[in-house]
């Protein structure tokens, strides 16, 4: 997909979805796609920004709609139709209109591996020769944390934690590589646990954008002085978007959108995160009840159900600063963080 071949997506019960996904599509590969030109397959959440459907259908934002083909809706039309970075900029042509999703599984997997692969959520669709057809429950088993192994672990000396492990894990089918760091030594109490999803902007390079960096650090620190502990560095950058699109939404927070806003526009969940990753981590090191250092009882409610016991949230406050406290307050009154 990402070298912009055309595949198509099979599920149950329904005709093959054959699709080519528009970010990396080019007018040459379209007119080879569809040369009469076909209809354009984006979420919910990108169409009710567009005013495409109502607000009880953008109530989920992963939610597959189709936008009928017409004269206008050529290659570029369909670019400004997925990339949000676009709307102030492109006057749309239009109208567009809606049609029937007749394909909805395939249609919501293919979304899904959007966000995988790191691409926009939008697809040309009803072309033909795609180069390979995959099946929808393939897309699923991909993320599936229960295919998640322990690779391998090692001493690891770090700052604010000389007495330190790293365990590594993969699965077979992705490439993802998400790590745990435990601190100090078990005592027969239930760890204190940090859940760090992935920020290299934050983490590596030191944006005051966001609250990760100091986050990571704080987190080892007080796992550190808890006496033993573990922190799971898990590899869903953005959120779960992708570093690339987590940009996208960094340039339309530029443009005046608040983060939650962003993801919506570009077409994702406001958090599409999978904390039944972690469950895996834990129950692989043999770790069953925990205490959380979060603010996001949404991090909570998943390790719950996901078999972790969640015997006590701490809070992991951190102080604002100029350019990252409008983005906290976001996180406190629209995503339910508790600060």
């Amino acid at each position: 997909m990402r070298r912009g071949w055309p595949i198509a997506i099979a599920a149950p019960g329904e005709a093959p979805l054959v699709l080519l996904a528009v970010e990396t599509a080019d007018p040459l590969r379209l007119a080879a796609f569809a040369p009469e030109g076909g209809p354009v397959l984006i979420s919910s959440g990108r169409a009710e920004t567009l005013k495409l459907t109502n607000q009880l259908a953008a109530a989920d934002p992963d939610f597959p709609v189709v936008v009928e083909h017409a004269p206008w809706l050529d290659f570029d039309a369909a670019v400004a139709l997925a990339d949000p970075q676009l709307d102030l900029a492109t006057p749309l042509k239009g109208p567009f209109r809606t049609a029937t999703v007749t394909q909805p599984v395939a249609s919501l997997a293919a979304l899904r591996l959007a966000r995988i692969a790191g691409l926009l959520p939008a697809f040309f669709i009803d072309g033909v020769e795609p180069e390979v057809t995959i099946a929808a429950a393939a897309i699923d088993a991909y993320t599936a944390p229960a295919s998640l192994r322990i690779a391998t672990r090692a001493r690891l000396p770090v700052d604010g934690a000389e007495d330190a492990e790293i365990v590594a894990f993969r699965a077979p089918d992705s490439g993802d590589e998400h790590v745990a760091l435990i601190v100090g030594q078990p005592d027969g109490t239930p760890p204190l646990v940090r859940l760090h999803s992935e920020c290299l902007t934050g983490d590596v390079l030191g944006s005051l954008k966001c609250d990760c960096g100091p986050q990571l650090h704080a987190a080892i620190r007080a796992i550190a002085a808890n006496g033993w502990g573990i922190l799971l560095y898990l590899r869903q950058e953005g959120r779960g978007i992708g570093l690339v699109n987590k940009l996208r939404a960094y340039r339309l927070q530029d443009q005046g959108f608040d983060t939650v806003d962003a993801n919506t526009r570009l077409g994702f969940a406001v958090d599409a995160r999978d904390f039944g990753v972690a469950a895996r981590m834990l129950d692989l090191i043999g770790q069953r009840a925990v205490r959380l250092l979060t603010n996001n009882p949404a991090k909570v409610a998943q390790l719950e159900a996901a078999g972790t016991r969640v015997v006590e949230r701490v809070p992991h406050h951190l102080p604002p600063n100029p350019h990252n406290a409008r983005y906290l307050a976001t996180k406190r009154d629209r995503t339910g963080h508790e600060f």
